[in-house]
């Protein structure tokens, strides 16, 4: 169905103002939302298969239990939003804004979160397999418990990040910071920790370190 199109009684198209829409199980699968305002809009059980929401302001938004698989969210505004088990599996999120973001038990796996910022965002049993996190911002993130495995996690800041039990098998961790991070737990199989930066980090057994876990 071509954009604009009517659904829940909504227009829905780019630059659309959808402020606290009712849109929960809607079918918005390929939707053209790029640019819109979803500020504080109820997404709850929608579908946003293949989805085009760049650019667009979600801040607030409830998009718990969500459809996003291959859904671009480029640059899109998602601080404070609520994406408790969504599906966001390659999902296109590079440079989007996760500050504060709930994205407890999401499924991430293979998500591009490039240059994204996930400060203080909450991604405690989240599923993080493949996705690329490269230059991501994830300063005191909680992502306890998290699937990380192969993730890449380049140059990523994780300062004061909680990866307690987070499993880091196979990850790429070239120059990420882990300052005042706390690994306790957190498998590091095979993980490539080059050129990382340390300092009052904790290790996956305890100890506390200045220059590298072992």
């Amino acid at each position: 169905m071509a954009d604009p199109r009517v659904v829940n009684g909504y227009a829905i198209g780019p630059r659309a103002d959808l402020t606290r829409a009712d849109l929960t199980g809607a079918d918005l699968s390929e939707a053209k939302l790029e640019d819109a305002d979803l500020k504080s809009a109820n997404l709850r059980g929608a579908d946003l298969r293949g989805a085009d929401l760049s650019g667009t302001n979600l801040t607030g938004a409830d998009l718990s239990d969500a459809e996003l698989t291959n859904a671009a969210l480029r640059g899109a505004d998602l601080m404070g939003a609520k994406l408790t088990d969504a599906n966001l599996r390659h999902a296109d999120l590079r440079g989007a804004y996760l500050t504060d973001a709930n994205l407890i038990k999401v499924d991430l796996t293979g998500a591009c979160l490039v240059n994204a910022n996930l400060t203080d965002a909450e991604l405690t049993g989240a599923n993080l397999t493949d996705a690329d996190l490269t230059g991501a911002n994830l300063t005191d993130a909680d992502l306890t418990g998290a699937n990380l495995t192969r993730a890449n996690l380049g140059f990523a800041g994780l300062p004061g990040a909680n990866l307690t039990f987070v499993d880091l098998t196979f990850g790429d961790l070239t120059g990420t910071t882990l300052t005042d991070a706390d690994l306790t737990g957190a498998p590091l199989t095979d993980a490539d920790l080059s050129h990382a930066v340390w300092g009052r980090t904790t290790c996956p057994d305890g100890t506390v370190t200045y220059t590298g876990c072992s």
